[in-house]
């Protein structure tokens, strides 16, 4: 190993020559930010920008690849500097130096690099996807190389990770963890594309769309001013923020659609909706042996009281609550005191002076639960009020419950980790700077079937603002929604679908967009379909098209285009088709839907293959409605084309037909 400084020399001299490169680096390795270490890929053909931590206005030098450069460090210490671009290749070490520091890091690559991103199906891991045995075991891929930021929600933008992180080399140690989507898109790219692959993971289970977009760009798109502001308060003084958003949120009960006149649970002894005795074990209410909450999934109030001295009251405390399945609100004494998402996490709660009184104290608690079993846990002594001084008083075991049923859902907080504003760009994308990038995948959407109407405009936004950081004509490629749940016997409103058409739309916009069609390899009972290699190669293809430029390879396959009204009947044009047109399991394509212009009245349309169209035959059929394919959350879908690749769902408006 050659020494990297004078220092370096001596140490190694005076311990034989035994000196690891770490023991010599040690006093210098915040030189260069962690994302810069051995075993990491640069973007090829692109300025490479470079940054890190050394002595406020220091010089700062980074010699790579044979090129130079240099920079000095801001008053705050932190430096950037930008290599001119590189081809494809390494290893290569790159040594940066101010001062008496130096550091080098060794086997970086250059090749593309990939943002993975998205919620539980970006995140799902190899051990858990289809063959995973085989699949871990034959994971040797040394031109693929992996990053994993590590999970944080931040209210305001990180420059740096909250945990130690590394670039490794892809093999059956490091992959079982990684994102099998991503992995497997690698892996099928290098076939055609053969540069190493950086792959970087950003991904959270649950998590919805304006988690991962920055606050100016959700600020931009209107409607989320208020909570955007409750934000920037929680960041300055959380108990105020509390405060002014459990205002917000008794502002949306009071006035929701099916509010009844002066109930408020979260004020003590509002008892216009009438309580009951909730089982002493607490636990999941499905649980409970109440027919109502056999198979609930909304909200239920909890509340019970705790009784304090003049003494105990006087002093600073904190609420601690068990684990609590999904979502809670919390009041004391008719006042917000705090609100979290985390399924059976507990929950500890800062209470301002001068909340508690002597005597008796009211708890109210709202759960949200929206999958599987919900509530607030047991036992009786896992909740309490904790003093300062260490003295720990229990809340009274005497639980109080009522139902809370409602179509609408209430409001998040906004600093909710996976279902907050912003709070996972601040904490895993912000702090990966202007990283070079030649492309980003997201899959995420379940989360926001809710509000699938939003959604167009949040992935456009998310676009734009992901774009601005990493580089406006970085590449997106999305992947739509797979199928799940089980198919419907009439044609239904759907917000899967809803969500499969933004990013249909999305795609069909932007030509630097591409879409993997996923409708055909969902699972029915599982939400994380297994199946993430047919994922991975559809990505690939996507890729190919969109990224290398392939324009003879069609992105995905066949792609609805027009819907116009004829003689005989409904007539769709696809384009992108390989080959031909088949169907899969009837002697014609079905899944098909004609509807009305506002899709309030919506049948099943028989449907007939005619060359690279669909002729929908029925009496309904007039210019002015919409036709629909695949519209429902698990819809059954037997379009293709020759190369086997599935038409994705879609909803077009149908025109007139062109008069030659």
């Amino acid at each position: 190993m050659k020494p990297t400084s004078w220092v370096g020399w001596l140490l190694l001299v005076a311990m034989g020559g035994s000196a690891t490169r770490a023991a010599a680096q040690q006093p210098t390795m915040a030189l260069l930010h962690p994302l810069f270490q051995d075993h990491a890929v640069l973007q090829r053909d692109r300025p490479i920008p470079v940054w890190g931590q050394a002595t406020p206005g220091a010089s700062v030098s980074v010699a790579f690849a044979g090129r130079a450069v240099s920079t000095h460090a801001a008053g705050d210490g932190r430096w950037h500097a930008t290599l001119p671009p590189a081809a494809a290749g390494g290893p290569y070490e790159m040594s940066v130096r101010s001062g008496h520091a130096s550091q080098i890091v060794r086997d970086v690559q250059i090749g593309d690099v990939w943002l993975c991103s998205g919620q539980s199906n970006m995140e799902l891991p190899l051990w858990r996807a289809l063959d995973a045995g085989s699949e871990i075991a034959s994971a040797t891929e040394p031109g693929i190389h992996l990053f994993t930021v590590p999970k944080a929600a931040a209210v305001s933008p990180q420059s740096d990770f909250p945990a130690s992180v590394a670039w490794r080399p892809a093999s059956p140690d490091t992959v079982r963890d990684f994102s099998a989507a991503c992995f497997y898109f690698a892996r099928e790219l290098r076939r055609t594309v053969d540069v190493p692959m950086g792959l970087i993971q950003a991904a959270w289970g649950g998590s919805r769309i304006e988690a991962w977009t920055s606050s100016d760009a959700l600020r931009m798109q209107g409607g989320l001013g208020p909570a955007l502001d409750v934000l920037a308060l929680y960041a300055r003084d959380p108990a105020a923020a509390n405060e002014r958003w459990g205002q917000q949120w008794q502002h949306w009960w009071t006035t929701r659609a099916d509010a009844v006149a002066a109930d408020a649970p979260w004020q003590p002894g509002n008892d216009s909706r009438g309580w009951q005795r909730a089982p002493a074990t607490l636990g999941a209410w499905e649980r409970w042996g109440v027919p109502a909450l056999a198979g609930y999934n909304g909200m239920v109030w909890y509340r019970t009281q705790v009784t304090l001295s003049a003494d105990q009251a006087a002093k600073r405390a904190q609420l601690e609550l068990g684990p609590i399945d999904e979502t809670d609100m919390t009041w004391v004494n008719g006042v917000a005191v705090g609100s979290q998402y985390g399924a059976g996490e507990r929950r500890t709660y800062a209470l301002p002076a001068g909340l508690l009184k002597a005597g008796a104290n009211t708890v109210v608690i709202n759960v949200l639960d929206t999958y599987g079993e919900g509530g607030l846990a047991g036992p009786a002594s896992a909740h309490a009020i904790g003093l300062d001084d260490g003295t720990r008083i229990e809340l009274d075991a005497r639980w109080q419950y009522r139902l809370a049923p409602g179509a609408q859902a209430p409001p998040l907080a906004p600093w909710h980790a996976a279902t907050g504003l912003s709070t996972l760009y601040n904490g895993m994308i912000a702090p990966l700077g202007a990283y070079g990038l030649r492309g980003m995948l997201w899959y995420q959407g379940e989360s926001n079937t809710g509000e699938a109407t939003e959604y167009l405009a949040r992935l456009r936004s998310l676009r734009d603002d992901w774009r601005g950081r990493f580089g406006a004509h970085t590449p997106l490629l999305l992947v739509q929604l797979a199928g799940y749940s089980q198919p419907p016997v009439a044609p239904v409103e759907s917000g899967w679908a809803q969500v499969r058409e933004a990013q249909r739309l999305a795609a069909a916009e932007d030509p630097r967009t591409g879409l993997a069609v996923a409708i055909d390899i969902g699972d029915a009972y599982d939400i994380h379909p297994p199946n993430k290699q047919e994922l991975g190669r559809r990505l690939a293809r996507a890729a190919r098209h969109v990224v290398y430029g392939e324009r003879s390879l069609a992105p995905a396959g066949p792609t609805a285009h027009t819907a116009s009204a004829t003689r005989a009947g409904v007539r769709i044009r696809f384009n992108g088709v390989t080959g031909t047109l088949v169907t899969t399991g009837a002697n014609g394509p079905i899944g098909f839907e004609l509807c009305d212009a506002d899709a309030h009245h919506c049948h099943y349309a028989d449907a007939v293959l005619h060359g690279h169209d669909v002729v929908l035959r029925s009496p309904l059929a007039d210019a002015g409605g919409r036709v629909r394919y695949c519209w429902a959350d698990g819809p059954v879908c037997t379009l293709r084309d020759s190369s086997g690749a599935p038409a994705g769902p879609f909803e077009l408006s149908i025109t007139p037909a062109e008069v030659p």
